[in-house]
């Protein structure tokens, strides 16, 4: 099995025509991801990349059995975009954008979460399924191979970094998803992990963090409880200096909440190895495996 898409997904591209979403819909589409349509006003009748362009996401919708969205529309606009493509049932809704107004997440996460919608992000290079040739985002998709761990992150980067120790390691990933680095996302890390723990398809899980806010901690008390899985984690910003935003919006450190040094006695209260760096998980995963 595979979390959230797999070789049926049909996507939809929000914001098709400009500069990132014409660069990344030919990315997805020479690694495999089935993209049946792209969405921009006015455009209706043109093609991106061989992608035919509608005018709404309800149209795209129904002239192309489409299933799920990646949005590259740009920040004032992407809370609107993202909740069009949650009135037309999309799922999952994978919002790329960064910077959109958190007022704007909050309306996109209360509105997925009536319909029972998954939204990733905003903010996030998005997911990948190896096995299903289904890439929704931006990452590089030859550092990943297929195989059973799941893995989520915070950060972007760090996951492409993570997955291509572990390529290297010999250990190949179910899905890999990119939960974004803002306050509000969709997505949140314990819901990825209980994604992960009911999936047949996944025999252990990675969790990437960062400092700035609680939900490390929260998921390594419901991993804690609930999730018989194998799991290793790394926290990235040991060394940032409280009060300092460290990159991405969500990854500031205020009082004693949010600290590296909380999320890592969390995860090992749990029983979660944290590794020192990122190069140490699969050195991890082969001891859990």
């Amino acid at each position: 099995m595979v979390v959230l898409v797999d070789k049926d997904t049909r996507v939809i591209i929000q914001g098709i025509t400009g500069s990132q979403g014409t660069f990344h819909s030919e990315s997805m589409l020479m690694y495999g991801t089935k993209i049946v349509a792209g969405v921009r006003a006015g455009k209706q009748g043109e093609e991106v990349n061989g992608i035919p362009v509608y005018d709404s996401v309800k149209a795209a919708r129904d002239a192309q059995n489409a299933n799920a969205s990646v949005i590259f529309v740009p920040a004032p606009f992407a809370g609107d975009a993202a909740l069009e493509a949650i009135a037309a049932d999309l799922n999952p809704v994978v919002v790329i954008t960064e910077h959109v107004p958190v007022f704007d997440e909050m309306r996109i996460i209360h509105a997925a979460k009536r319909k029972d919608i998954t939204v990733i992000g905003p903010n996030t290079p998005g997911i990948i399924t190896p096995s299903a040739k289904q890439k929704l985002g931006i990452m590089p998709g030859h550092v990943f191979s297929g195989g059973r761990v799941g893995l989520m992150s915070r950060s972007g980067t760090l996951t492409y970094e993570i997955a291509a120790g572990m390529t290297n390691a010999g250990i190949g990933i179910s899905t890999a998803i990119g939960l974004g680095g803002d306050p509000c996302v969709g997505l949140t890390p314990i819901e990825a992990v209980d994604l992960f723990n009911k999936d047949s398809g996944t025999d252990a899980i990675v969790l990437v963090g960062e400092i700035g806010g609680d939900a490390e901690e929260r998921a390594a008390a419901y991993i804690k409880d609930h999730v018989k899985k194998p799991a290793v984690a790394f926290i990235a910003g040991r060394t940032a200096p409280p009060g300092k935003r460290m990159g991405h919006a969500g990854a500031i450190i205020s009082g004693s909440s949010g600290t590296a040094a909380a999320k890592i006695e969390a995860f090992t209260d749990a029983g979660v190895p944290v590794a020192e760096k990122p190069s140490d998980i699969a050195k991890l995963l082969k001891d859990v495996l």
